[in-house]
């Protein structure tokens, strides 16, 4: 838990239990245990690959996510590799993937579609690894020197919504800045080129640019007033046949978030220290730093909702969804679960 806010108080009423989950129709994933004569199943828990650093990378590298969900009669399948979550929530939308993280702000685009996920647990916003992103000696000093630049964004998602609210909050109309919508995973060698004149990111690709000591942030999460929340979600289906498996799971990312916040170090560069995986030099102490100031795996409580709630506002007031998604809808209660 983070220290400095209080624990998070759930309010029953403004999430979904196991009991609304049960008028709902979906498919879980199972196969026989053989260990057990065939009498039990063991459930399947397709879950991104997680790469080289972060809770799940250790968990999968130690065994202990195995041994945490063994307890309740399941086992991790790891498919394809943790990206931007708009992707993931078509893939469980599609029942080929039951647990994926992303952004409130992705999260909302996509719930704006038809989702067939749930939110079951939140981290707090980044104020340090989210920001804006400029290019040493660009001559781009604060938000307003963004006016008539070419700002890149990922359509819908972090990125945008940072832009749209840094300018918001300064009084600055978005069309004054031009958006240019790229996967974040191709907006690197776009920026260094100077084909753009800043990126607005969050730390998985921020702390490398800034690591290189040829970028930094004009405005951060802090500055920008930030709601992003980073969010786990479950396949609608699968939560409504496993709910002991989601709550085991909670448990599990909440306690190693904690180790992480207190252990950074231990976190990264989990199965190599080299190659283009790895995280080293300056970037790594500014990735430990934000990992320390970071926040921890909770349930989502009344307060979460609320901005939550605002940022869908924001996202509906300026024409990033054509209507206010209702967010509390698609929300577990991930301590009543069982």
């Amino acid at each position: 838990m983070n220290a400095t806010r209080p624990l998070r108080k759930l309010v029953a009423p403004a999430l979904l239990t196991a009991t609304a989950l049960l008028a709902l129709t979906a498919c879980g994933t199972s196969e026989a245990d053989s260990g057990s004569g065939g009498s039990r199943a063991t459930v399947t828990v397709r879950i991104p690959d997680p790469g080289n650093s972060g809770v799940l990378a250790l968990g999968k590298k130690d065994g202990s996510l195995d041994k945490a969900l063994a307890e309740v009669g399941a086992k991790v399948r790891w498919t394809g590799s943790a990206g931007p979550f708009a992707p993931a929530a078509q893939a469980m939308n599609a029942d080929q993937l039951d647990i994926a993280t992303g952004s409130i702000t992705s999260g909302i685009t996509s719930l704006a579609q038809r989702p067939g996920f749930k939110f079951f647990a939140a981290v707090d916003p980044d104020a340090a690894g989210e920001g804006i992103l400029v290019r040493n000696g660009s001559g781009i000093e604060n938000v307003a020197g963004l006016v008539g630049k070419k700002v890149a964004v990922n359509q819908g998602g972090t990125g945008e919504y940072l832009l749209l609210k840094a300018l918001a909050k300064e009084g600055i109309p978005a069309d004054k800045v031009q958006r240019v919508y790229l996967r974040p995973d191709q907006t690197a060698a776009v920026f260094n080129a100077g084909q753009v004149d800043a990126w607005a990111v969050w730390a998985t690709y921020a702390v490398a640019e800034i690591g290189s000591g040829k970028a930094h942030f004009v405005a951060d999460g802090a500055a920008i007033g930030s709601d992003n929340y980073s969010l786990n979600a479950v396949r609608t289906g699968f939560a409504e046949q496993h709910p002991e498996v989601v709550e085991a799971l909670y448990h599990y990312l909440h306690d190693a978030s904690a180790r992480q916040k207190q252990n950074p170090a231990a976190y990264l560069n989990v199965f190599t220290d080299v190659g283009p995986t790895a995280v080293t030099g300056r970037a790594e102490e500014i990735q430990t730093d934000f990992t320390a100031k970071g926040a921890t795996v909770d349930p989502i409580g009344p307060q979460d909702i609320e901005r939550f709630e605002a940022v869908a506002r924001f996202y509906a007031e300026q024409k990033v969804t054509k209507t206010e998604v209702d967010v509390a809808d698609h929300l577990l209660d991930v301590e009543k679960l069982t």
